[in-house]
């Protein structure tokens, strides 16, 4: 009991704004951080984490960059973190609309938004079905199409695995070796690895498979260029995961002004103060 409650304690969690739930008629509950900032006036922003993640996961590195000018909203999707859980198969599109029913309950009527892989996706979807609600958008290391080539499709097909990988006793401990080894020795954020790894295992096995499933069929190629809001985009130029080639089609297509860090898919970990500039002078952008 004693050494439980020792290791507790010793967990360094970094700094979240206030987080809360909301339950969603028809939906169920939805877990939320909001960020008020002491200026009524000031911009609202609306982030949208990746696939796997969480809203902390993915923006905890941004959160006081941001924080000092503008107001936010973070979701965590379903099933990520501690979203919300339902019987009904996950499909971007219902997240996108979560997030909107979300904000009308919150009474936030404009908002930025900034979506992070997966979130790229569920923020365009969000101002395909809610363009009232959408001032500008920020998309992060994301892409118009997840599947357009054949070896592409035949690696969603291997997804089942991932569920069998989440639900073994080994996957915390693999986990935090991984994410050490991924920040390497002397990184500012190896203090949090306890905090990361037990946030990781919040996620619903089911439905990330079910969340890989739906990315893997998403494609706004014929609609992406229509939305025609401001849009500034994040490029991860090292990222094995989403193909630079696919995040500069997905710019193009938006007309997005370009930021680029030379790092890749976790540059919000492994290069969390780069990320956290780069994201606020994206927003910066969109709303100037």
């Amino acid at each position: 009991m004693s050494d439980a409650r020792t290791d507790h304690e010793a967990m360094d969690i970094p700094w979240l704004p206030p987080g809360r739930t909301m339950v969603l008629p028809g939906r169920g509950e939805v877990f939320y951080r909001h960020h008020r900032h002491p200026e009524a006036s000031a911009p609202t922003l609306l982030l949208l984490h990746g696939w796997t993640a969480s809203a902390d996961l993915q923006f905890f590195t941004a959160y006081e960059t941001l924080a000092q000018d503008y107001s936010f909203v973070a979701i965590d999707h379903r099933g990520h973190g501690r979203g919300l859980r339902s019987p009904v198969k996950f499909e971007l599109h219902d997240a996108a609309d979560d997030a909107a029913l979300l904000l009308e309950a919150l009474g936030i009527t404009k908002v930025v938004t900034v979506g992070y892989s997966m979130g790229g996706p569920i923020s365009l979807l969000f101002a395909r079905r809610h363009p009232s609600l959408v001032r500008a958008m920020v998309v992060e290391a994301t892409a118009l199409e997840w599947s357009g080539r054949w070896y592409e499709r035949a690696q969603w097909k291997s997804l089942h695995v991932m569920s069998f990988l989440i639900r073994s006793r080994v996957f915390p401990r693999w986990i935090r070796y991984g994410i050490r080894r991924l920040l390497g020795e002397g990184h500012p954020l190896q203090r949090y690895v306890p905090w990361i790894a037990s946030e990781v295992h919040r996620n619903d096995a089911a439905a990330i498979v079910q969340a890989g499933h739906s990315l893997s069929h998403y494609d706004a190629r014929e609609w992406a260029s229509h939305l025609g809001v401001p849009a500034a985009s994040l490029i991860t130029t090292k990222d094995r995961l989403v193909w630079p080639r696919k995040q500069r089609a997905l710019a193009d297509a938006l007309d997005a002004y370009v930021v680029e860090i030379a790092d890749d898919h976790l540059c919000s970990w492994t290069s969390s103060e780069e990320f956290a500039k780069a994201t606020l002078t994206l927003v910066q952008h969109v709303l100037g």
